[in-house]
């Protein structure tokens, strides 16, 4: 019976403490206190369709338990509320009761009223189509609109899930139980609103940690269900791997892969798991099963997914198969991470692949209609697919297991076995299966195998069969059971199935599996619903089941069977009903405690995407892809109510209010609405809004969850939030499979968070536990259920000793990698540091491609008579600059004591005593980045490409040592070596900043992986191990562990001590755990093992660089001081300040400014060795003087260069706002210095050389005095830069200056006025040069125009090509005229000439370019694209050549390098005996022309047209040591070696090759035996011709044939595995190796033979 009245409940006004009822809330506390007892009584109602009224039950019914134990009762975290009298239900059932379905017997659930009704797990559409049959076909139990359910127990309830507070209603209808005091209390919503501290961006201080995970991938899955050695069972599920132990039902997790794994292999110890997955670039992990930690990770091969995994017998070797159109066959040496062989697998799926236990290199794989057994032969795998002949039918293979004897037993689609011998199908076990069979397992007894028909048969090892297991005949078993994986070991026996059930069978009691494991099967899982006063989880999925777990007890408890995919649930607020929407637009309303129906409602037609019961428990909420949401009263038998009809898109998500009063809802358009209950009216007064309490959050649009939307999301990527009021943290879940944990309420956008991964697929809902200590979320297409623990902030600090769960991405505890709003801003040198771009539009690895492009240009440039290249060269003599501005730590002492550093793309070791420079010129672009080896005598230098190289050379020598390339792109920005000097990390510039270690004296890639999105500055490997590293950079601190062939990382917990901060510098410590960084802050933090333990204020401002000593450490920073630390950093011995006054006499140049920023320290022969980010060098003696060695201009392009007229000096001006000037003799350094007001772009000196003239990038110009550099007159008529500048020969009577706006002003240096303006350029002036007469003026413009002006007034002239060759040129810095066409190279288009200068004597043209190319052309160079000498030292674009007045050196600039470099002049004849300095190269020798016609000839052949894409044979082969060598002729007829004579002088003939003997008698024709071959391969290889055996014979190669030619008898035989033209061939010379030839075709596939070894009558 319905009580009288309604429920009586308080209101809970949850306010802050001292803060005041809001008007409203009391203006409802007085309306309720006046109606009190007024309200009208519930009217009975009964729903009825049609004038009948029916009760109903739910499809099918049955609670299971996890296992054979029983679960106790569940008992709730806190007090039940009272119960009214009435007798107690049962709490227990037997376990008979615990039915499966689709099974009959004692205690099973009653029969649905519909036979169509008992559905087993799978849904399938005929069984649908059958229920809609069976329901028209019967009118009498066709479905109701709206249906009640009488009384009546149910057999099959459990204990835990029946709800205090209920009591036996005969009426039929549902009793309303009061609502329990303070129910809602915990939930209630703190007083936030204007707290500053909860409206943090920071990450919350607790996290989640992952507990229990509900489920089997038994889907689209074989042979993925093992024991361990520790007889703990592995499978995996979603993106996890889970090891579970079934006597302490606890679950250990590996959390390593980031997408579905799809494969599993057990190694032959059984402790070791290989898992695979799927994805764009998918991988697959070793990873030990007792510490879940990974072993390796194989990588960079495969795409799509890995389909199959195995083990070969001794572990060392893995097989994989890809998912990629190939099906790609790769074997792996998987512990170095190595990849082996590859091989193209088959056009159509592989199913399973195994090594052949019993031979070595030996392997067979099966899938669509084929099988194939595979050798493995040196790098190549080799199949030979099966004959099945007459023996069998040709069918799909699904599995497969090796036997001894080259016996090989498949499944076949049909349930037959194939039994083959060899590569032949022998015989067949036919009807070993009723239908396909899926898994095949091997052990010690024999084998086991499982298939559709829900049996698993035991064979023995011969074959034949022990005991059939019906698992749909025994007590767990149901109607539709299909075996996808089995395993046997001993007496037990493992059972996955395609509804993701784990079954364990011990084989004496064989009829009685147990239970191990459920979980929900395919279709996706979206419904979710926790109980309110217990802990339990509801979920339901497009499988058509709605199942209950026990979260203590970690076992699914209780399962019905809908009609219907469920797509969400709600549970009443006393834990009573289960409310269920459907997709087809119904809800169900079942009894927790039985499952029983208690009313179906269809008033949609589109899916019910979310349910919500009002927290007075008096209404739900049913909201609809119909835009929609029905209310229902639950007291009025589910009566539709009212309906909220605004949202003009399908509803996700809702929330009632505390009081029950209002509901809001999101919908797919993102729109947050709210209305008035129960009615449904909208509300859109904000005032009426804002005292509104609302009871639970679970929307995803609003202020108070605006931070944790990323950037750039799309509006329905987060699927479901859920807070935690009392916790202050809300979860969340979205579709990159991530579970996230902000703080709550989350108001500012850009919000930290933590994150979890371990789903695959979209999470699509995610709930907190009644009280808060877990949080479950499920999965939608990974059917998974996940248990995670909630472990408070205080909780965290007893576990901070607890290594975080590892993982190949960021993972597990890993905070936000979005803008970190609450992280100090960054530091100005850091934030232009990070904004550099090192992209380049195009690189110098373009330039054949490029060249390419231009043929035509070539061809007509061979054909004609050009002038030789200069005899005269240069030599790069001394280098001026330092890279400091964008590096760090790249400078350091040698073994000698000589300094090596970096600048532009060249290597430089100076000495400091002579002052003499010698140079690494290996590098065609700018270095990033230099580490020196330990031993001091090596170094690795990493620079700028596409494909960016890494050179480690020797600093005596100069010579390269090795070239590392091919994994980074863009750039190289850090590289360090291991202590023991054999590896070398490197960090690229690409968008995920990728890590490479490296064994560089092989050049062989040991491991890599994605290392941050945000840049990483440096990374530095454990000297104590070398296969641990770290590496810092933007909010990144991470330590990486070797694993294979990837790496495994971890960021650094920073724990309660600060937030993560920018790193810019670190360095390991006394031990292997101990590690020491460098912030953007100033402090240094101080690290055991990824735990932060302290951090100390080191520097006022970015600590750049740190330095570790034996017993103690050195630091610098921004604030330009250097310090001195003990082993501890508790104790600052002494400090440094960089400072003009503390410069010595000895110093090369001139300090720019005090306490300049420090990116550089090296300790090293007494000294401090300090790089400063203004491009200087010092050296810091530890008793106080500082010497300053190297200077440079510092960041900002280089342009003005001028010589002296008379002087061996010169002045550059730089965009740096700096003018030099430089001392070009022995000396090498610094004269003088002056800062400008703005940057430069151009200089000239007087020709009496005391006036120095300087054009500025904001169209004014300066003169200059020569010797202090004091202005002497400055004028400004432009506002754009002026480019160039120049003042006429003789006395310098005349001025002109060159603007970018198209002019040149002429200025009288004697009166200081402009007297003219010289207009007509179309655009902005590049060069300029006078006549010797100064009357003169040759301007060269961007549009490539070559024009001339008089002076003084400007006047524009027009003359002849040939009158320009007869004046006579003060100067020619012009790139453009006749006398300069040959200067520009065939990709002209591409790049510009941006300077040029002749030398006195008018013999020599220096030129610099875009490319960085330093080039040298006989003057004039008439004609197109003149030979010329290059030498490369820049990085980029060289901006300005110069010679000097006695032309004994040339000095250039570059731009963006920066560098300031000097080369010597050397005549015609001149050679060195050093080793030469510069690449000294004329153009590309094809251009030469005069070819020898066959060379010629051979030069244009082309090999690709005739290529066969595919193989018309196939290639195999084995190792000759592996060879089982058949008994030779002499051995069958008994003749003992050595009895016979020889009747020649060659060898016996080997077995693998025949000779042809045309004296043989004729046998019948069975097959062709290659006998003769006539030909040589000479037209277009050379060198293919060898002797063998001391004379005896000749081996040369001729199409596809090897041919082997007796002198003697004159046979000759054949080597025929190749399938295309040989190209070459050579013979092992080594006395180990005799007769091994190897030789390689046109297909790039090399193959290698013994002469000996091959037997005759090969394919």
């Amino acid at each position: 019976m319905f009580p009288e009245g309604p429920v009586k409940t308080k209101t809970l006004l949850n306010l802050g403490k001292g803060e005041k009822t809001p008007p409203l809330l009391r203006r409802e506390k007085r309306r309720r206190k006046k109606n009190k007892g007024k309200y009208r009584k519930a009217p009975r109602h009964t729903a009825t369709r049609g004038g009948e009224a029916r009760s109903r039950r739910p499809a099918h019914c049955h609670l299971s338990v996890a296992g054979p134990r029983s679960v106790p009762a569940v008992s709730p975290r806190r007090p039940r509320p009272p119960r009214p009298s009435g007798p107690a239900r049962p709490l227990t059932a037997p376990l008979s009761a615990q039915a499966h379905p689709g099974r009959g017997g004692a205690g099973a659930a009653p029969r649905p009223r519909s036979a169509s009704r008992a559905v087993s797990q799978r849904s399938h559409v005929w069984r649908r189509g059958a229920a809609r049959r069976a329901r028209a076909a019967a009118p009498s139990v066709r479905r109701r609109r709206r249906r009640t359910s009488g009384g009546g127990g149910h057999p099959c309830r459990r204990a835990g899930i029946s709800a205090a507070g209920t009591q036996p209603s005969g009426g039929g209808g549902r009793p309303v139980a009061p609502f329990p005091r303070g129910l809602r209390r915990e939930r209630a919503i703190p007083g936030w609103r204007g707290r500053v501290d909860m409206a943090d961006r920071s990450a919350p201080s607790c996290h989640l940690r992952l507990e229990w995970v509900y489920g089997y991938r038994g889907h689209q899955c074989r042979n993925n269900l093992y024991y361990t050695a520790a007889k703990e069972i592995v499978y995996f599920v979603a993106g996890v791997g889970v090891v579970y132990s079934p006597r302490e039902h606890r679950q250990k997790f590996y959390l390593g892969h980031q997408d579905d794994i799809i494969s599993l292999a057990l190694h032959p110890e059984r402790v070791l798991v290989a898992t695979g997955q799927v994805g764009k670039e998918p991988y697959i992990c070793v990873w030990d099963s007792y510490t879940v930690q990974t072993v390796s990770v194989l990588k960079d091969v495969h795409t799509h997914g890995i389909a199959c995994l195995a083990f070969d017998l001794d572990g060392q070797r893995l097989v994989s198969v890809g998912l990629d159109s190939k099906n790609t066959v790769c074997v792996w040496d998987w512990r170095k991470g190595k990849l082996l062989s590859m091989a193209p697998g088959h056009t159509d799926r592989i199913f399973d692949i195994s090594w052949d236990l019993y031979q070595p290199n030996k392997l067979v794989s099966c899938g669509v209609k084929h099988i194939k057994f595979w050798s493995l032969c040196g790098n190549s795998l080799t199949p030979k697919r099966g004959v099945f002949g007459k023996t069998g039918d040709l069918q799909t293979i699904l599995c497969l297991a090796c036997a001894r004897d080259e016996v090989t037993y498949s499944g076949a689609l049909n349930g037959d076995i194939y039994v083959w011998k060899g590569i032949n199908l022998v015989r067949t076990i036919q009807g070993a299966h009723a239908a396909g069979i899926f898994s095949m397992n091997a052990c010690e007894e024999g084998f086991a195998t499982g298939g559709r028909d829900g049996c698993v048969r035991l064979w023995d090892l011969n074959f034949k069969p022990i005991t059939v297991i019906d698992l749909r005949e025994t007590d767990q078993g149901y109607k539709g059971l299909s075996v996808r994986s089995v395993c046997w070991r001993g007496d037990h026996i493992l059972v996955g199935t395609q509804d993701s059930e784990i079954f364990e069978i011990v084989v004496h009691e064989r009829n009685k599996p147990f239970l191990i494991m459920q979980g929900h099967c395919e279709g996706e899982l979206w419904a979710l619903a926790v109980h309110p006063t217990k802990p339990l989880a509801m979920t339901g999925s497009d499988d058509r089941s709605v199942r209950i777990w026990s979260l203590i007890d970690h076992a699914l408890i209780a399962r019905c069977n809908m009609e219907e995919p469920i797509r969400c649930a709600a549970v009443s607020t006393d834990g009573i009903h289960l409310a269920l929407g459907m997709k087809d637009g119904s809800f169900t309303v079942l009894r927790v405690r039985d499952m029983t129906e208690v009313v179906h409602i269809k008033d949609r037609k589109e899916a019910i995407h979310e349910l919500k019961y009002s927290p007075d428990g008096n209404f739900l909420a049913v909201g609809s892809n119909d835009s929609s949401v029905d209310i229902y009263g639950v007291v009025q038998r589910y009566k539709k109510v009212g309906e909220c009809i605004g949202s003009l898109s399908f509803i996700t998500h809702m929330d009632w209010s505390s009081d029950s009063k209002y509901l809001q809802t999101n919908d797919g358009n993102g729109k947050r609405l709210f209305y008035r209950m129960p009615g449904g009216k909208e509300v859109t007064n904000k005032e009426e809004l804002k005292g509104i309490q609302w009871a639970s959050w679970t929307c995803v649009s609003g202020l108070e969850v605006n931070g944790i939307w990323p950037k750039y999301s799309d509006i329905n990527d987060i699927n479901s939030v859920d807070a935690n009021f009392i916790g202050q943290v809300m979860v969340t879940a979205d579709d990159y499979g991530i579970v996230k944990l902000f703080r709550y309420p989350c108001l500012r956008k850009g919000a930290k968070f933590k994150k979890y991964l371990g789903h695959s697929a979209h999470v699509t809902n995610v709930r907190w536990s009644h009280d808060h200590q877990w949080v479950v979320s499920i999965g939608g297409a990974d059917h998974s259920v996940f248990q995670w623990k909630f472990v408070p902030d205080r909780k965290l600090k007893d576990t901070l000793h607890i290594a975080p769960q590892e993982s190949l991405v960021d993972s597990n505890s890993d905070e936000s990698d979005s803008d970190q709003s609450d992280v100090p801003e960054l530091d100005s040198e850091i934030e232009q540091e990070t904004q550099i771009t090192y992209r380049r539009q195009v690189y110098k690895e373009d330039l054949p491609q490029l060249k390419e492009q231009c043929k035509e240009k070539r061809k007509s440039a061979a054909s004609k008579r050009r002038e030789r290249a200069p005899g005269n060269s240069i030599r790069l003599h001394f280098v001026h600059g330092y890279r400091g501005y964008d590096c760090r730590s790249n400078l350091f002492y040698t073994q000698t004591g000589e300094i090596v550093y970096h600048v532009a793309a060249v290597g430089v070791v100076y000495n400091r005593q002579q002052n003499t420079q010698r140079f690494y010129l290996g590098h065609d672009d700018d270095i990033l980045c230099l580490a020196i080896h330990p031993l001091k005598d090596y170094v690795a230098t990493g620079q700028v490409g596409r494909d960016s190289s890494i050179h480690i050379w020797d600093t005596e020598t100069i010579k390269p040592l090795s070239v590392l390339k091919g994994y980074h792109q863009y750039g190289v920005c850090a590289v360090d070596f291991s202590a023991d000097g054999k590896r070398l990390a490197s960090v690229g510039i690409d968008d995920n900043h990728t890590i490479v270690l490296w064994d560089w004296k092989k050049g062989e890639k040991l491991s890599a992986v994605r290392g941050s999105k945000d840049k990483i500055f440096v990374v530095k490997i454990n000297p104590y191990m070398p296969d641990k590293l770290i590496t810092v950079g933007i909010k990144h601190m991470k330590f990486w562990r070797r694993a294979g062939g990837g790496l495994i990382g971890r960021k650094g917990c920073i724990g309660a001590l600060g937030r993560t901060d920018t790193m810019m510098c670190a360095v390991y410590g006394w031990t292997e755990e101990m590690a020491f960084s460098g912030t953007s802050t100033g402090d240094v933090c101080i690290w055991r093992d990824v735990f932060l333990i302290k951090t100390v204020k080191a520097h006022d401002g970015p600590v750049f660089s740190m330095h570790a000593l034996e017993k103690g450490f050195v630091t610098g920073g921004k604030d330009g001081v250097v310090a001195l630390w003990d082993d501890t950093f508790e104790r600052c011995l002494k400090t440094y300040a960089i400072k003009r006054a503390a410069l010595a006499p000895g110093s090369k140049g001139l300090l720019l400014e005090d306490n300049p920023s420090i990116r550089a320290i090296s300790l090293g022969h007494g000294h401090i060795l300090v790089g400063t980010k203004n491009g200087e060098i010092l050296e810091v003696d530890k008793s106080g003087p500082i010497t300053l060695l190297v200077q440079g201009h510092m960041e900002g392009e280089v342009w003005g260069l001028a010589t002296h007229p008379h002087l061996p000096i010169c002045a550059t001006v730089s965009d740096d706002k700096t003018l030099r000037i430089w001392d070009l003799s022995p000396s090498h350094c610094m004269l003088a210095v002056r800062k400008l007001k703005k940057g430069g772009r151009c200089c000239c000196f007087s020709p009496d050389g005391k006036a120095l003239a300087v054009g500025l990038n904001d169209g004014s110009f300066l003169i200059v005095n020569a010797d202090t550099l004091e202005d002497l007159v400055s004028f400004q008529h432009r506002k754009d830069v002026i480019s160039e500048i120049r003042f006429s020969p003789g006395a310098g009577k005349y001025l002109a200056v060159a603007s970018c706006d198209n002019f040149v002003d002429i200025y009288n240096v004697m009166s200081s006025k402009r007297v003219g303006i010289c207009k007509g350029a179309s655009s902005y002036i590049t060069h300029m040069d006078w006549d010797i007469r100064g009357k003169l003026l040759q301007v060269n413009t961007g549009a490539k125009e070559q024009l001339f002006f008089e002076a003084p007034r400007g006047k524009k002239q027009t003359i002849p090509s040939l009158e320009v060759e007869k004046i006579g040129w003060a100067s020619w810095t012009s790139v453009l005229g006749s006398c300069c066409e040959g200067i520009w190279p065939i990709i002209g288009e591409v790049t510009d000439v941006t300077a040029s200068c002749l030398t006195s004597d008018s013999k020599v043209l220096a030129t610099g370019d875009d490319f960085g190319f330093v080039k040298l052309f006989r003057y004039p160079a008439k004609g197109k694209f003149g030979k010329f000498k290059r030498y490369v030292a820049h990085s980029t674009h060289v901006t300005n050549v110069r010679w000097t007045y006695d032309d004994s050196l040339l000095v250039t600039v570059g731009g963006a390098d920066t560098s300031l470099m000097l080369w010597t002049y050397e005549m015609e004849g001149h050679r060195d005996s050093r080793q030469c300095d510069s690449e000294e190269s004329d153009l590309d020798s094809e251009e030469d022309g005069g070819y020898d016609s066959d060379v010629t000839r051979e030069n244009e052949i082309n090999y690709t047209i005739k290529a066969l894409s595919t193989n018309i044979r196939p290639m195999f082969g084995i190792k000759p040591h592996l060879q089982q060598k058949e008994p030779t002729l002499d051995e069958r007829q008994g003749v003992v070696r050595g009895s016979r004579p020889p009747v020649s002088r060659a060898l016996p003939q080997p077995e693998k090759l025949q000779t042809n003997n045309v004296g043989k008698k004729k046998r019948p024709i069975e097959d062709l035996i290659l006998e003769l071959v006539f030909g040589y391969r000479g037209k277009d290889c050379r060198n293919n011709v060898h002797y063998l055996n001391d004379g005896a014979d000749v081996i040369y190669h001729t199409a596809s044939i090897g041919i082997l030619y007796n002198v003697a008898t004159g046979s000759q035989s054949f080597y025929q595995e190749h399938n295309d033209d040989i190209l070459c061939l050579t013979v092992n010379q080594h006395p180990k190796f005799t007769n091994i030839v190897a030789t390689g075709q046109e297909t790039q596939q090399i193959c290698q033979l013994q002469l000996l070894l091959f037997t005759c009558g090969m394919q």
